[in-house]
């Protein structure tokens, strides 16, 4: 059970590092994660069903989830329709591509070549890290981080902002689908409702990884977002282990996240008070 729990909790950290491109780095929720994360699941387990390569059909979801990221990436960039709305018509959209691509709306491959063990989970998690940290130490990497920190300046800078917010998007999405592919693997199936909340499971990873480690290095965010997916799952393992209904979990998950967003504010109230009574005594 602890093997299988790290396990998923590697899968899902795939999903987080995606997310954290967005919304950390660009400082905005993208929403095309819930369509291009089950897209990812779709075009892989597709593939591997009509006998191609379960690498190569891996890999075909992650162009899948960048193409994702590329639509909303025009709409937003080009088509100057806000960010949160954009997402959300590619997710949508994202259904009836599925449904186009699997033919129904789950498929299942029983009896079919899939990656799936510990061992893949983390050689797929540590070459993403490997690989956001190489592009992110780039002049282009700098570029897309400066455009996140301050747009107006990266722009005074010479930057063209719109080009790395669509790159953002892409490789963002591209990464979540990777996430969505692998799980659907381990799981044995895609289904079209695989997206709904995975962004609550991609965001729990982010802030709880930032709730315990602060004032860190771009490597170590990345590996406190990994620790923080496995938490999660264990904390949904507990939430298993002590017999309460599994049909809620968005809920918990939910509830999850929100205590976590406010520890950091609980936590510097607690400080401040703590100080205040200091220099009363």
């Amino acid at each position: 059970m602890i093997i299988s729990t790290i396990n998923q909790g590697l899968l899902w950290a795939i999903l987080g590092l995606g997310i954290f491109m967005t919304f950390r780095i660009l400082n905005f929720p993208d929403m095309t994660t819930e369509g291009s994360f089950p897209l990812g699941g779709a075009v892989a387990v597709t593939l591997i069903v009509h006998g191609v390569d379960p690498l190569i059909a891996t890999l075909a979801a992650f162009l899948a989830g960048c193409l994702a990221g590329l639509a909303t990436g025009l709409l937003y960039v080009n088509g100057k329709i806000p960010t949160l709305l954009a997402g959300i018509l590619v997710m949508t959209s994202s259904n009836s591509i599925m449904l186009m691509v699997m033919g129904q709306a789950n498929l299942g491959m029983l009896g079919y070549p899939r990656l799936q063990s510990i061992g893949v989970s983390l050689i797929a998690v540590v070459l993403v890290v490997c690989l956001m940290i190489f592009f992110l130490n780039t002049e282009i990497g700098q570029a897309f981080i400066a455009t996140g920190d301050n747009p107006d300046m990266a722009t005074s800078f010479g930057i063209n902002t719109g080009h790395m917010e669509l790159l953002g998007l892409i490789l963002s999405n591209g990464i979540i689908a990777l996430s969505g592919a692998l799980v659907c693997q381990n799981d044995g199936y895609a289904d079209v409702s695989k997206g709904i909340g995975v962004i609550v499971i991609g965001l729990a990873a982010i802030i709880i990884g930032e709730v315990f480690f602060s004032n860190v290095s771009m490597l170590e965010r990345l590996i406190t977002i990994v620790i923080g997916s496995i938490f999660y799952q264990f904390l949904i393992l507990g939430v298993i282990t002590v017999g309460l209904n599994t049909n809620y979990f968005k809920l918990f998950s939910a509830i999850i996240l929100a205590i976590c967003l406010m520890i950091p504010t609980l936590r510097e109230k607690f400080f401040k008070g703590v100080k205040l009574n200091a220099s009363r005594h």
